[in-house]
């Protein structure tokens, strides 16, 4: 990739929808090195971002290159990236093998921006492995995230109570890993038992185990190299041919949906088409197949 220099202007084309990326692409992915792609999300307040960086730490300690990709929300007048998830990082801005970027989510439904995939296999490429992918924690970011990622964690905090019921469902189809952080706090081995609990009597992808939960407490790093393990442990699981084929499926048909939906806002019927469907002339089934022709 030519250093960090050139790399971080590459992920701003990258940021920045730049048409200039996408004959780049298959050099990308031929150049990569197979990193290990995982998600860091959860709700606001669990901690991700100390829990990320407890596992910079760790992962430098046992002498990885580690890319970050923290993906936050946009800024309604910028529309650019708001960068406190890099200021809870800067410990490790001098080191050299560690390379952080903030990305605008552009008000993107779950938090992860559309080119946040181009962006993980930027820093393959560049020999970065493994990737983090922190997100926004918003709405649907725990499937939004798994689409991406190959590994997903999903962060809590101990103060859960009735939340519990509500996030049962994404935690089931997402969560290869749960980590119940801010395991200093009372409650917190409470609520880990409570996860397992569920989690071995709930229903869910049948063919999937229960993710192991685990408790954490990032600020003194307890319990934090026991989650690296368990996250280089679920490499090769990601890696078996069902999974990496499920994760590759989405992969495409996300490309398909965005470059159908970007050839359908060209056509010059696009405005008139969505008046039709306005004024119940159209259905939007019939509309979008008149669209994609």
């Amino acid at each position: 990739m030519g250093g960090r220099r050139p790399l971080a202007r590459l992920l701003t084309r990258i940021e920045n929808g730049d048409p200039s990326v996408r004959p780049l692409l298959p050099e990308l992915f031929t150049a990569g090195h197979g990193a290990h792609v995982v998600g860091i999300t959860g709700p606001p307040g669990s901690g991700k971002s100390t829990l990320v960086n407890s596992l910079i730490t760790e992962w430098r300690r046992r002498g990885k290159r580690v890319g970050i990709l923290a993906v936050d929300p946009s800024s309604p007048y910028t529309r650019g990236a708001i960068l406190g998830d890099r200021i809870r990082m800067m410990e490790h801005a001098a080191d050299r093998d560690v390379f952080m970027r903030s990305m605008a989510s552009r008000g993107e439904l779950g938090g992860i921006a559309a080119t946040t995939w181009i962006a993980a296999a930027a820093l393959d490429a560049a020999g970065y492995d493994p990737v983090l992918i922190e997100t926004v924690g918003a709405g649907q970011s725990e499937v939004e995230v798994a689409r991406v990622a190959e590994t997903t964690v999903v962060v809590e905090a101990p103060e859960m109570g009735d939340e519990v019921q509500a996030i049962k469902a994404g935690l089931l189809e997402v969560a290869d890993i749960i980590a119940v952080n801010k395991g200093d706090r009372p409650g917190a081995d409470r609520a880990a038992r409570q996860l397992r609990a569920m989690l071995s009597t709930a229903g869910g992808r049948v063919e999937r185990k229960p993710p192991p939960v685990m408790v954490t407490t990032a600020v003194t790093a307890d319990g934090v190299a026991a989650l690296a393990d368990a996250i280089e442990a679920h490499r090769s699981v990601a890696r078996e041919p069902l999974e990496a084929k499920e994760r590759a499926a989405n992969q495409v048909r996300r490309a398909l949906a965005e470059l159908a939906g970007r050839r359908a806002a060209d056509d010059p019927s696009w405005d008139e088409t969505l008046r039709a469907v306005a004024d119940r002339e159209l259905d939007p089934l019939t509309a979008a197949e008149c669209l994609l022709g």
